[in-house]
């Protein structure tokens, strides 16, 4: 696959850091269980491009408990659904999965980590700065995350049940530019395409109306979980994180290719409104739990896009814990800024005014290099 200028859609091109979702249907034979050889090896070499044009990929995969099955011989009855059984092939399937990502990227040099999640990792505080950091590590590391839901262990009160939402999710957390919704057809129509003919298609979505959520029908395959109407729920998640998205049709070889070349899909842009409110939740948090004072040396970077390091800092108050809202205040003692501390005030008192290479020597260990990550600082006019 080229990567090539001037195309209809240059969605990826734009995007640095690009979120795929792939579901069952795509992955898994329905009739057989196994793995679908031919779209999977197509859907890596485009992937392996992607990597090969500078591209960050991040990959939210189903088809766990579809592989589980074959191996288990267990019959889906889609009326009395088994959550033990499902649970069962999840566990069984999930290595068959991993090992598929694994031995594929291997032949192009990519690393693979996977990545086992329940909702708890995307509500928590605590645990969702753990798994973006996680993330940002392999993706630092060249390595490509695989995702998916940790149906082995969740229940029906801690789980996501489709995995576009769950995508949504993890590209929010990621920081994501893009995220892809393969589908079985082209993208959003006014009507169901295949019982209306007269249906027309929409390139492009501004704003997620009722009317819009109206037009999504239900499921359409016997072995995925998801449809039109979970992937509009999608499209606000990601939207709301500042994440542009599109659905597009996965079904073809080479789903990603056909997108960079034009292929058809609607688009949902998520503007700057999004960022813009998290700023504002970020400054409008009425009780920060404690405080830094840092150097001119900070202040400059900060006003220039950088993240807070703890080498800038030179004092701090209060007592907090990862993810608590911090201020930050100048050498005048002026509020400057808030942000989300990435080390509790205990760890911080251990490694201000350091090199971030001293701060696993120092605390024997090292989460992340920032302070506070530059998209989680909101800093004032």
């Amino acid at each position: 696959m080229h990567i090539c200028e001037g195309v209809e859609h240059n969605h990826i091109q734009r995007a640095e850091r690009i979120a795929i979702k792939v579901g069952s249907s795509l992955l898994i034979n329905s009739k057989t269980g196994e793995l679908n050889r031919g779209w999977f090896d197509a859907f890596i070499k485009d992937v392996a491009a992607l990597r090969q044009a500078g591209k960050e990929v991040i990959i939210i995969s189903s088809g766990a408990v579809a592989l589980g099955r074959r191996t288990l011989g267990v019959v889906p009855d889609a009326d009395r659904p088994d959550k033990t059984e499902a649970s069962a092939c999840a566990a069984v399937g999930q290595i068959e999965l991993a090992h598929a990502y694994q031995d594929a990227l291997k032949d192009y040099n990519i690393p693979v980590g996977l990545i086992l999640i329940t909702t708890q990792n995307t509500e928590i505080r605590s645990m969702y700065l753990n798994l973006r950091d996680t993330t940002d590590t392999l993706l630092a590391a060249n390595a490509i995350p695989v995702v998916n839901e940790n149906d082995a262990v969740s229940d029906r009160d801690d789980c996501y049940g489709d995995n576009d939402r769950l995508a949504a999710r993890i590209a929010g957390m990621a920081n994501a530019d893009l995220l892809i919704l393969f589908s079985d057809i082209d993208g959003l129509y006014t009507d169901n395409p295949r019982r209306n003919p007269d249906a027309k298609f929409i390139s492009i979505v501004d704003d997620i109306s009722d009317d819009i959520h109206a037009m999504a029908s239900g499921a359409g395959s016997n072995v995925g979980s998801g449809g039109m109407a979970t992937k509009l729920l999608a499209a606000v998640i990601a939207r709301s994180a500042g994440c542009d998205m599109i659905i597009t049709n996965g079904t073809v070889l080479h789903p990603l290719e056909r997108v960079i070349n034009g292929g058809k899909l609607t688009y949902f842009p998520a503007g700057d409104a999004a960022k813009t409110a998290r700023k504002h939740w970020i400054i409008g948090t009425p009780e920060p739990n404690g405080s830094v004072v840092i150097d001119k040396g900070a202040v400059k970077a900060l006003h220039s896009g950088s993240s807070l390091l703890p080498i800038g800092i030179k004092s701090v108050s209060g007592t907090f814990v990862r993810g608590d809202c911090v201020s930050v205040f100048d050498e005048k003692h002026n509020e400057i800024a808030r942000g989300l501390a990435g080390y509790d005030s205990d760890e911080v008192f251990k490694i201000l005014g350091r090199h971030t290479k001293d701060i696993s020597k120092l605390l024997g260990y090292i989460r992340k290099g920032e302070f506070i990550h530059r998209n989680d600082l909101a800093l004032y006019e």
